[in-house]
């Protein structure tokens, strides 16, 4: 039978709906509780999206409405699979998941950054992923170290 008398879009154009996967780290997925949370609470909301496209009675209109939350939904569902909870530091000898860091660059501006997983890293908002360059650079330092970065150097002034 000929597409023109089908409802439905050909099979080509239907394809087009099918996102590629949304790239996954192959770095370990540490997660501090507050983003094991945000992990699950994303998983949520695409399953809602979700359910809410495959509801729709249009099977064109729901090939479309689909294509994002699926692919949100199979990409949060490894990040939690994979995910490993890590417990804040015991202490703030030296830098660590979980501690927020605060250093002086050479330029003299001072900067303050938590540790995070990949996830729920926005430096915007004060967070670093734990595999950033800053963050690898300041890993097993202490308060007074200076690390270098690149061309720049960093002074730890604080761990907490």
């Amino acid at each position: 039978m000929s597409v023109a008398f089908v409802k439905e879009e050909s099979a080509e154009a239907a394809s087009e709906t099918v996102l590629p996967a949304r790239p996954i780290s192959d770095r370990i997925n540490l997660v501090t509780e507050e983003g094991l949370k945000m992990l699950q609470n994303a998983y949520a909301e695409a399953q809602q999206a979700l359910d809410a496209a495959n509801a729709l009675d249009d099977i064109n209109e729901r090939r479309r409405q689909t294509a994002v939350p699926a692919r949100d939904l199979r990409y949060f569902s490894e990040r939690l699979r994979t995910a490993q909870l890590t417990p804040p530091p015991a202490n703030a000898d030296v830098v660590a998941f979980g501690h927020t860091v605060t250093f002086e660059r050479d330029d003299g501006r001072t900067q303050t950054y938590r540790i995070v997983g990949e996830d729920e890293a926005d430096p915007a908002k004060g967070t670093i992923s734990h595999g950033s360059p800053v963050a690898m650079a300041l890993f097993g330092k202490g308060v007074g170290d200076v690390v270098q970065l690149g061309k720049d150097e960093l002074e730890i002034i604080a761990i907490a």
